[in-house]
Formats: structure tokens, C-alpha cells, sequence
């Protein structure tokens, strides 16, 4: 517990289940309505990880006097070094610009020094201007990343979120750059790959690709958000793909409502990967077709995910699957 001075009228101390309800009318308040359920399972799932989420409460003599949230990236879009996203910050009307959120902030940075944190990041909407003059006052600056975004309905009828489509009304394999046009081996093979929800049992399989893909050995992370999607179905969505009775693919995404600054539902798309003896046979856009029809049953209709400037492969993939730059913008803040 850090004690209140008469400068910090207040003491700053992890956030508890029990301030559940304070956290979600001051988020109300800033918001102009409730996302209780979003708050709800953010706590939920940082209680059930307590090491891949770290959040803190700034208390008063009236109760909860703000709050800030963050998660663990230990290698979300392609990243090694871990970092903390930053994703709800929150401050009582009475005690914003009194340096609250600022010390909150400073409580959360040092928790992140503490544990091996390379950098603090975050996205936010480009109009929003109360949290970008904060994310400035907090020293954050625009990352080398761009936030895309996939809409249910602008996804091009080669990834339409249906589950089944005619046969040949579109194609479905990655393109090869230097072709003229489209193969139609290719697009019967995409037709062919299965798509089914990930269970533990395909780990090391999905280890294996993900190795093959980035060259670095995720074993721990995969695991993670494995764990996590078999504890909490109803906000992650990871699939698995197969052709010639192997796992040849597979996805992670998760459901959110709440993400720092945002009011809509969204997906985010972790990471996805191809058994590269299985690229340009669709298996990409296989998954990403399935994904978007498993998340229309949770009333999500937007796809988002973040991508390196320098990561031209990955960037075409996204392009030609129909992703779009986003209206929000990247940042970072280095820790240290």
C-alpha cells in the first residue's frame, strides 16, 4: 500500500473484484455508457492470469478514485521481447488534471521495469484528442506499426464470413505475385482444407509452424493463449486447419468490447500462421473466412490487427485478404 500526501491526496494499490462496480460507473461516466460486462471480464480474466495482466487503483477518502489496466504481449503480431499494452485508464471527474492518471501511470511503468518489460503500447482512435494529449503527457509516440482493420461488410466475397460458398463463386488461395491469374488447383485445394476449433491436444503442431514461420521457438506463448482460449471460449476464438489429415494452419483471436478508448465490438487478430509446405493453397484465407463466422455468433463484425511497416509479406497477405488501415493509430513508450 503507498500512503496518500498532501500533495497525492490519495493511495495506490493493485485492483481488486471488489471494485468492480466503481471501476464501471467512472468508466460509464468518461465512456457516456456502461461496458460493465467488458470491465467485468477483464478483471475476471487478470485474476485468473495475474501474471500476463497488471492493473492498479488510486483510492481516496471517498473510494476509487481511478484506475489503469494493462496486459502482457509476449509475442502478439509477431513480437519476441515482451511489452505491456496498455488498455483502460480511468480517473474520478473530481480528480482528473490533478495527476492521478499520472501517477497511476508511474506505478504501472515501474511494475513493467520490474518484469522484463521492454516498452509500453497502446492504440487510440486519431480524433479522440482527450486520450491522445494524455498518451503525449505520458511521453508515448507513434509506433512503426499500422492498425488494420476487416469489416463484415467490406470483406471481399474471395473472404466472405459465410461458412459455405458456391463452388468456384470465389477464390481462396494467397496470391502469387507473379501469376496473371488465378489457379484453379489452388482454389480447389483451399476447399478441401478443414477448419475446426483448436484444442490442447494440437499445441505441438501449432508450435511447430509458428517456429517454422517466425524462427524463434513461441512454445510459451502459443501455450498461454491456448490455455486461454480453452478457459474462455466465449472471448477467444482459435481455429485449426487441416488438409491431408495434418494441421497445415491455424489462428488466435479474441473477442473485446472494451479496449482502451474504444466503445465497439472488435475482434483482434493475435497471430496466424501456414505450414509453409501448405502456402498459396488458401489455407490463410480459409481460416480468416471460418474466423469471421465463428465471430458473428458473439455479434462481432470487425476484425483488427496490428502490423510491423517493415513486415511487407505479412502486410500483402492482409491487404489482399481485404484489411484496411484502421482510424487508429499506434503507439509506444519505452521503458527504462
Amino acid at each position: 500500500m503507498r500512503h496518500a500526501t498532501a500533495d497525492q491526496p490519495w493511495t495506490i494499490r493493485p485492483l481488486a473484484r471488489e471494485d468492480l462496480a466503481a471501476v464501471a460507473a467512472i468508466d460509464a461516466a468518461i465512456e457516456g455508457g456502461s461496458r460493465r460486462t467488458y470491465v467485468e471480464r477483464r478483471l475476471a480474466a487478470a485474476l485468473r492470469e495475474p501474471a500476463l495482466h497488471a492493473q492498479f487503483a488510486a483510492c481516496d477518502e471517498r473510494g476509487l478514485a481511478g484506475y489503469i489496466l494493462a496486459r502482457v504481449l509476449a509475442g502478439e503480431f509477431g513480437r519476441t521481447p515482451p511489452s505491456l499494452r496498455l488498455e483502460l485508464v480511468g480517473i474520478r471527474s473530481d480528480l482528473q488534471r490533478q495527476g492521478a492518471g499520472a501517477r497511476l501511470f508511474d506505478v504501472l511503468a515501474q511494475w513493467a521495469s520490474r518484469h522484463g518489460m521492454g516498452a509500453l503500447r497502446t492504440s487510440a482512435h486519431w480524433s479522440n484528442v482527450r486520450i491522445l494529449g494524455w498518451l503525449q503527457a505520458m511521453q508515448f509516440r507513434l509506433a512503426p506499426d499500422v492498425v488494420l482493420v476487416l469489416d463484415a461488410g467490406h470483406v471481399p466475397a474471395c473472404v466472405a464470413p459465410a461458412v459455405a460458398l458456391p463452388e468456384g463463386d470465389a477464390p481462396g488461395h494467397e496470391r502469387d505475385f507473379g501469376a496473371a491469374e488465378t489457379n484453379d488447383h489452388e482454389r480447389m485445394a483451399r476447399d478441401s482444407a478443414d477448419i475446426a476449433a483448436m484444442a490442447p491436444a494440437d499445441l505441438r503442431e501449432i508450435v511447430r509452424i509458428d517456429r517454422s514461420v517466425t524462427g524463434r521457438d513461441r512454445a510459451g506463448y502459443i501455450s498461454g493463449l491456448l490455455a486461454e482460449a480453452t478457459e474462455a471460449s466465449r472471448t477467444r476464438v482459435s481455429l485449426v486447419a487441416r488438409m491431408d489429415g495434418a494441421i497445415v494452419g491455424f489462428v488466435m483471436a479474441r473477442a473485446d468490447i472494451g479496449d482502451f478508448g474504444r466503445t465497439e465490438p472488435v475482434a483482434v487478430l493475435d497471430t496466424i500462421g501456414v505450414d509453409p509446405e501448405y502456402a498459396r493453397r488458401g489455407v490463410g484465407r480459409s481460416l480468416i473466412e471460418r474466423l469471421f463466422a465463428n465471430l458473428s455468433q458473439l455479434q462481432v463484425e470487425r476484425l483488427e490487427t496490428l502490423v510491423s511497416l517493415a513486415d511487407l509479406e505479412l502486410l500483402g497477405f492482409f491487404q489482399e485478404a481485404g484489411f484496411v488501415p484502421s482510424q487508429r493509430l499506434a503507439f509506444e513508450r519505452a521503458i527504462g
